[in-house]
């Protein structure tokens, strides 16, 4: 479906909040997208591997996916399946949250950067720029990252051939691969 029968191309910063130096994404959207389309940005953006549930915090209210045969109904959560963006950020420099894997704690603060014009060339959503290696799964949340950076870093550290066995030899925190993260935002229709 072309964007531009569908509104306006929306440029988001996604930061990994208290990740220092940050760990970030700018990537373009459609207004149009709902914030379950949206995770799947996320994930794909970030190189997360929807493991964990999720929700997104737009002032005081929660929007998450409803989860069958769990309590989600007396979270007071709302259905992100069909919640638009440009609905809940009708405003460039509006803020919101997305939360993934609540033992972890990954938060993310989403920011709308600008709101363009529909583009009739774009046919997914697009990763601009990125800074740094999104953190392995399970490890802690950003505390647990910080752990793990260091015992890497230091052969004599006791946990450190425990933990390059979770991100393996040729980890590099640095790391942001422009391209492969654009491969799999093309996965979003």
């Amino acid at each position: 479906m072309p964007w531009v029968k569908t509104g306006s191309v929306y440029q988001l910063k996604i930061t990994l909040r208290d990740t220092r130096p940050p760990i970030w994404r700018r990537v373009l959207v459609p207004g149009h997208f709902t914030l379950g389309d949206l995770h799947w940005v996320i994930q794909f953006a970030m190189g997360w591997t929807d493991s964990h549930l999720h929700h997104f915090k737009v002032g005081e209210t929660y929007y998450s996916l409803p989860t069958p045969h769990t309590d989600w109904e007396d979270g007071n959560e709302k259905d992100s399946s069909n919640v638009r963006l440009d609905t809940i950020a009708p405003r460039a420099k509006m803020k919101f949250i997305y939360e993934y894997d609540f033992g972890d704690s990954w938060e993310h603060e989403i920011l709308v950067e600008k709101i363009s014009p529909p583009d009739p060339k774009m046919k997914s959503p697009l990763c601009l720029k990125g800074a740094r290696a999104c953190p392995p799964e399970d490890i802690g949340g950003v505390w647990g990252y910080v752990d793990l950076l260091q015992a890497i870093k230091d052969p004599k550290h006791e946990q450190h051939e425990e933990f390059l066995e979770v991100v393996g030899d040729d980890f590099d925190p640095e790391a942001f691969d422009l391209d492969e993260t654009n491969k799999m935002l093309k996965k979003i229709k």
